[in-house]
């Protein structure tokens, strides 16, 4: 067994590093195109940090795991909040200011709201993974629109002009871009294969599995992203990349097992984990939201965050 945890480790920095090489290659390219580094920011590089939850859903949902599936997109909401941010505030707390995040915001109550819809019946629907991909496409159409029309003073500008990789040749943004693309499904293949070997071992169900050491592992990179960013003063770019990675995990990720796979779901999905995401998502706005100036997100706030991830994942093993 623990060789088989190796395993998962390696496949999982492996999911990482590929997540990153294909972001960094998709993002130079289309610089190298010409198309504005704020879009850029809003979905390349937004849809690339939900990649390996992406990829990992659509393995284990092609494996008949619909609730490894169903699991990896929840529990990947509430580690970005519970512990990511958590862990970001209490290093250093943000202060939010960005009005692009204020529109973002309310689209992700929403989309929370839906899921929650979706899955309230114990089943997941081709309709719905229909709908919810369609609303992926939906929002990076909103979120492109946004990017045209923004506040030039906007934070949030300046900070995602100055992560967009420059001067990359094509040819090596393409290399990149190709790698990411093979690695990405690869690792994701083998990376649940040892996460469902270690949950048959510990007697784990497919759905605690995806809630927490898939969904832990596939948020690492969210975990380096705001931790690199705060120490950069770029907070509200920090922010911005879990509330669009949490908007397109609901869409793109939850949207896998309803295409793939649908069918039933465990019934703690929709009674507890759902509404453990969604209250984790209104504590959020609260934090964050606020209508005039700026806001912050402190180290009291943050540990409340921290609080709740550890709470929930004793109620999870309890």
């Amino acid at each position: 067994m623990i060789l088989e945890v190796c395993y998962f480790l390696v496949w999982l920095i492996v999911l990482s590093w590929g997540a990153d090489r294909f972001v960094f290659g998709a993002s130079a390219f289309a610089k190298n195109l010409g198309v504005s580094p704020m879009i850029i920011g809003l979905t390349i590089v937004a849809m690339g940090s939900s990649a390996p939850e992406i990829m990992v859903a659509a393995t284990a949902s092609f494996n008949g795991n619909t609730n490894t599936a169903v699991g990896n997109a929840l529990g990947s909401n509430i580690t970005n909040i519970a512990l990511v941010l958590g862990l970001t505030a209490l290093l250093k707390p943000l202060s939010i200011a960005s009005s692009v995040l204020k529109k973002e915001m309310p689209v992700l109550l929403l989309v929370n709201l839906l899921a929650v819809y979706f899955l309230s019946d114990f089943l997941l629907l081709k309709i719905e993974g229909i709908v919810l991909i369609a609303l992926f496409f939906v929002v990076i159409g909103g979120l492109t629109w946004v990017a045209f029309n923004m506040e030039k003073d906007d934070p949030i500008q300046t900070e995602t002009e100055n992560e967009i990789p420059s001067n990359v040749p094509t040819i090596n943004a393409v290399m990149w871009l190709i790698l990411g693309i093979i690695l990405l499904p690869l690792s994701a293949h083998f990376m649940v294969d040892s996460a469902e070997t270690i949950a048959r071992y510990f007697g784990l169900s497919e759905l605690v599995i995806g809630l927490t050491i898939i969904a832990i592992g596939t948020s690492l990179p969210e975990l380096a992203a705001c931790i690199a960013g705060v120490l950069k003063n770029e907070d509200d770019l920090a922010l911005g990349n879990i509330i669009g990675s949490n908007i397109f995990n609901l869409l793109a990720v939850l949207a896998m097992p309803g295409l793939i796979e649908p069918g039933l779901i465990d019934e703690n999905a929709a009674t507890r984990d759902s509404y453990v995401m969604l209250g984790l998502t209104g504590l959020l706005i609260i934090f964050s939201f606020n209508f005039i100036g700026s806001r912050h997100i402190n180290r009291i706030e943050g540990l409340c965050l921290i609080t709740c991830f550890c709470a929930y994942q004793f109620m999870l093993f309890s």
